[in-house]
């Protein structure tokens, strides 16, 4: 656009930002963050400034991301607020997080996810009473937690699965047999060991596993796997974020099976094919 006289406006600065937080380029999104007043004469909007926020929280400089939140002309918003708690969560950042859910309870203090986050840095680090204490608060303001569920369209009839809801329906008890065969394949073949860190709960390793096993996205392409054409893709939706488990998971998936899967989170869209996922593991 700028090679041939094309002015750039808001909507096109955040593009750019987007894209550039999604990619890890921390230097080229300030760049043009820089460029938007100095070169363009556009000022900076909420969403502007959300998207630098989200840059430096997905790159790992947290501290950063939060000075800047906190020395934005317009006062930082839930939903910015948000995004680094989630990047704090991501990273383990339980400082951080504490302070950032502070700001989120000044402003959106019935937020099921915000006290989900927190309880998933305190988790990580094995904190079992602050992750009490944060469901226990959950409880006394009767928040109530969002449930994660997938879709897969199969011979045209979308089938859905919920995350840890061992129902007696048939195509569920399909979806777990099948999902059993296929992480047995991928220990044998690839090397797949469950991230049991990321379980939220202080239960034995073994209930670890069943847990995060069950995942509705897992349960979805295995169901996908059983049913659908050798060679025909997965396509799944769903409506939280894919953790780290799921991710690794998917990638070993479409290795060993040589199968292509798409998956479109809350986030982005993830192709999975030959072992690798089109995000390059940044999400």
């Amino acid at each position: 656009m700028a090679s041939t006289g094309v002015m750039p406006d808001g909507i096109i600065f955040i593009s750019l930002l987007y894209a550039c937080s999604h990619t890890g380029l921390v230097k080229e999104g300030c760049t043009y963050f820089d460029e938007m007043r100095n070169v363009y004469n556009i000022e900076p909007s909420i969403e502007h400034y959300g998207c630098m926020v989200d840059l430096y929280g997905r790159a790992g400089q947290l501290r950063k991301a939060y000075e800047f939140a906190c020395q934005m002309p317009i006062p930082a918003n839930a939903i910015i607020w948000r995004t680094l708690l989630g990047a704090c969560s991501f990273y383990g950042n339980i400082e951080l997080a504490e302070k950032v859910k502070l700001k989120l309870s000044e402003l959106d203090p019935y937020n099921s996810g915000d006290h989900i986050l927190l309880s998933n840095v305190y988790a990580v680090a094995e904190k079992w009473k602050d992750v009490a204490a944060v469901r226990r608060s959950m409880n006394d303001l009767k928040i109530q937690k969002t449930p994660g569920w997938s879709m897969i369209e199969v011979d045209k009839v979308m089938y859905t699965f919920l995350a840890g809801v061992k129902q007696d329906d048939k195509i569920v008890v399909e979806a777990y047999e099948k999902l059993k065969e296929i992480m047995l394949r991928l220990r044998l073949e690839g090397g797949y060991a469950p991230e049991v860190g990321k379980v939220l709960y202080d239960i034995e390793e073994e209930e670890k596993e069943d847990s995060i096993s069950s995942h509705s996205e897992k349960l979805a392409v295995a169901f996908g796997i059983g049913r659908l054409c050798k060679g025909k893709k997965i396509r799944v939706v769903k409506n939280l974020r894919i953790c780290r488990d799921c991710h690794v998971m998917m990638k070993l998936i479409s290795d060993v099976y040589n199968v292509e899967i798409v998956v479109r989170d809350r986030s982005r869209f993830h192709s999975f094919k030959d072992g690798f996922c089109s995000c390059r593991d940044y999400w």
